[in-house]
This record gives C-alpha cells, sequence and structure tokens, in this order.
C-alpha cells in the first residue's frame, strides 16, 4: 500500500503550497477567523444574508476528507475510498482533502459558531471522495461517482502532470466530464502552483472551470500557473482551513484554495438559482468578475486572471442574463482523439431536442394563423359573391347597365395583400463571451 501511495503521489500534484502550519484549535480559536482574510475579501456576512449554500452537495475529490473535525461535523456525507474500495474515504496520508472541504462547508464551532474554520458556504454538504489516479487512471471513476450521488458541483484541487493528457485527457475522462455536463453538474478545478504556462489536467480540459491564484491585493499569485484555460482567480495566499488527524487546523497558499472558494461560490448560487444550468452559474461568476486597479487594460479572459476575481455578493444579486446553456464552459468535442462522442452528443442531443420543439411549436402557430386567415378571405369572398348576386338580381331589368356593373365589379383582381405573418429576420446576437477589449472597473477587494 506504501508503494502505490507514493506512485500516486508521483503521478499527481496536489496544488497546494510549501508553506502548511497545523496548530491545535485551543491555542488559535480566537485568532482563526481573523485569519480568514478572505472571507472579508469576498464580503462573506454580506453573502450569507442571501444564501449559505444550503441543499447543495459538493463532491472533493482529494485525499480524503476528516469527517469528524470539529468545524466539520454533520457537514460530510458518506462517500466512497477509489483507493481501498470502500466507503470510508478519511484520509489516510495527508489532510489536502479536509483543508478543501473546510473552506468549502466549514461551520465553526463553539458559541455563535465565532471559532474556527468557516468556509464560504458554511450549510452545503460534503460527498467525500479518495481519489486513485494510480498509473494515470485519472479521475474518471470518481467524477462519474459524484454525479450519480448527488453532486451538483464537483472540486478537483489537483492535477495530473503526464505525457499522456497533453490532449486534454484520456478518453474515459473526457468522457465522465461530459456526462457530469450532461447532468448538469459543474467541474471546478486548479491551474497549478508552478508559476508557468504548463497547466495540468483536469483544469486544462474543455468543459472544466479553470481557476487561478491571486493575493491579498487582488494581483496574480506568483506561482499561479496560467494559460487560455483559465477562467477565474480567487484568495490563494495564507489560507485558512482544517486539518487532519484530530481537531488540528492548517495555512497554505496554493491554487487548491482557489478552487475551493469558487466552489463554494458556485454552490452559494446553486442554493439561491437551482434552475440554472452549470454553464450559467459560472456565467454568473464570469460577468461579475474584477480585476485589480494595476491589471487593467487586458483583453478579457485573461491567462492569468481568466474574467477577473470572483464576487460572490454580485454574482447573487447582480441582474445577470441567464446565458446560454454552457456559458463560457467550452464543451468537449468529439473525434478521434476523444471517443466521448456519445457523450458529448447526448450534452448536444438535448438541446437540439428543445430547438427542434420549440421550432415545431412555432410552425404550428403559423399554421393555425394561416388557417384563420384562410377562413377569413373564404368569409369575405362569399360574402362579396353574395352582394354581387344580389346585386345583378337587382339591377336585371336595366339592362346592358347591369351587365356592365357586374362586369365593373368581376374583371378587376384584387390588390396583393402583404403577409402579416413572415417572420422578420432577427438581428445577430453579440457573444457575451467574445474578448472584450476592456475589463469591468476594478473593486478589489470590495467594499463592504
Amino acid at each position: 500500500m506504501a508503494f502505490k501511495r507514493a506512485m500516486r503521489a508521483l503521478s499527481a500534484t496536489a496544488l497546494t503550497g510549501a508553506l502548511i502550519v497545523t496548530v491545535a484549535p485551543a491555542a488559535f480559536a480566537d485568532q482563526t477567523r481573523r485569519d480568514q482574510w478572505a472571507l472579508q475579501t469576498l464580503q462573506a456576512e454580506s453573502v450569507w444574508k442571501i444564501s449559505k449554500g444550503k441543499g447543495v452537495t459538493v463532491a472533493v475529490i482529494d485525499s480524503g476528507v476528516n469527517a469528524q473535525h470539529v468545524d466539520l461535523a454533520n457537514n460530510v456525507l458518506k462517500g466512497k475510498d477509489f483507493v481501498d474500495g470502500d466507503n470510508d474515504a478519511s484520509p489516510v496520508v495527508d489532510d489536502h482533502g479536509t483543508g478543501m472541504a473546510s473552506v468549502i462547508a466549514g461551520h465553526g464551532h463553539g458559541p455563535g459558531a465565532a471559532d474556527g474554520v468557516m468556509g464560504l458556504a458554511p450549510e452545503a454538504k460534503i460527498l467525500p471522495i479518495r481519489a486513485n489516479i494510480e498509473g494515470g487512471s485519472g479521475f474518471a471513476d470518481e467524477i462519474r461517482y459524484a454525479v450519480d450521488h448527488g453532486a451538483s458541483i464537483i472540486n478537483i484541487s489537483m492535477f495530473i502532470k503526464d505525457p499522456r493528457y497533453k490532449i486534454g485527457g484520456p478518453p474515459e475522462d473526457l468522457a465522465a466530464i461530459s456526462y457530469a455536463l450532461d447532468h448538469n453538474v459543474l467541474i471546478v478545478a486548479g491551474s497549478g502552483n508552478d508559476g508557468d504556462s504548463n497547466i495540468g489536467f483536469p483544469a486544462d480540459a474543455p468543459g472544466v472551470l479553470a481557476v487561478g491564484g491571486v493575493n491579498k491585493n487582488g494581483t496574480i499569485w506568483e506561482d499561479s500557473n496560467y494559460g487560455p484555460s483559465v477562467l477565474l482567480t480567487a484568495p490563494a495566499t495564507r489560507i485558512v482551513g482544517a486539518s487532519w488527524p484530530g481537531n488540528k487546523l492548517r495555512i497554505a497558499d496554493g491554487t487548491s484554495d482557489s478552487t475551493a472558494f469558487v466552489s463554494a461560490a458556485a454552490a452559494l448560487l446553486r442554493s439561491k438559482y437551482p434552475r440554472l444550468t452549470a454553464g450559467q452559474i459560472a456565467n454568473r461568476l464570469t460577468k461579475t468578475a474584477v480585476l485589480p486597479d494595476s491589471s487593467q487594460g487586458l483583453t478579457l479572459p485573461d491567462e492569468k486572471y481568466g474574467y477577473g476575481t470572483i464576487r460572490p455578493l454580485a454574482a447573487l444579486a447582480d441582474d445577470i442574463p441567464a446565458g446560454t446553456k454552457y456559458g463560457p464552459l467550452k464543451l468537449p468535442s468529439a473525434g478521434a482523439e476523444n471517443p466521448s462522442a456519445a457523450a458529448t452528443a447526448d450534452t448536444s442531443g438535448s438541446e437540439t431536442s428543445a430547438e427542434r420543439k420549440k421550432a415545431d411549436q412555432k410552425q404550428m402557430l403559423f399554421f393555425i394563423v394561416l388557417g384563420v386567415v384562410a377562413l377569413v378571405v373564404v368569409g369575405l369572398i362569399v360574402l362579396l359573391i353574395v352582394k354581387l348576386s344580389r346585386r345583378s338580381k337587382g339591377n336585371s331589368s336595366d339592362g346592358p347597365g347591369g351587365s356592365a356593373a357586374y362586369s365593373q365589379y368581376g374583371q378587376q383582381p384584387f390588390p396583393p395583400q402583404q403577409n402579416p405573418y413572415q417572420q422578420p429576420v432577427a438581428p445577430q446576437q453579440p457573444n457575451p463571451y467574445q474578448q472584450q477589449p476592456t475589463p469591468p472597473q476594478s473593486q478589489w477587494p470590495p467594499q463592504q
């Protein structure tokens, strides 16, 4: 088992930075909430007046979750251990997954929950999944399990760097991502902590919401990986979280934590707007994201910031059009290198079916209106014939005059009528995800 875990650590890199400090809650409790600077920056107190993530399940595919931690108790569901093959997803190696779960759904403890770690979505539930990615097997089984067990958001604060993943991921993983999209599940993944353009899998895969990290001042964290797949950023430095074993705490840097904050923000939105699709949730997050003053003038999405840093309060409260089904997410493409065509076809097919149904309804309405118009025209013709017939009878004793009068009405053709039901050509709508010449005005950090 030790050999397998070592192989897993080599084939996958957790996104937490090197700075990790664990201390006992008794010595740290009073300071913990004050050290959670990200909650203040993300306007958590105002956010919680609108949504706390109630009714939403977030799957945490990671190293396992310490369900007994005082700041997570009762917020962690029964999950799955894909390493040992049982239903106990407790950590065995490290506290990484526990930290991510607490950033998402920690609820604190003590009077008024004033002590301990508070997550951005403290009423959400965590579905813990201990990942088995030995030998580059990826996350396919874990993603499908999350979808099938009620998760509407999947947090993957891990990545795989392997030559086999350069094409975007193995076929079974891409099919699993399509399966999640087909079931309206949003996958959020971190870009990595090397400070370069080599984003790992699954963050670089189409259909996944990739997240980078920022410092306290909103500027990009120097170790945050970057590239065209990055869509959003979130706090990444000195993030306080729950640890393992026991009730310890941790402080860490990394896009792992950025990913957890975005997953928590998505949970807040899912709770308030349950009818929005995964892409439309991503749309609200990207449309309300913000850049620091020092980064004004960038073309969006930027390879480091994406559309900017999340603003959960604005995403919850602003009037944002729903947008298209997939929003800013890129769809997994069908092809020789991606046999997930069936899953992708199912996803696109559902939309095609809806469009066809809408077109059929329009066509039926057109024929109904056309039938009504035809009946009116026939009625008018019959009425005209009756009138002409009566006039002809009344003028029959007038000789040629009567015949001439009939000829005068009968020989003139009716003037051509315009069709009032002809559909006007709708102007082409602008693409809300085209590159924007100028980014939104900065409000980082946002004012309470």
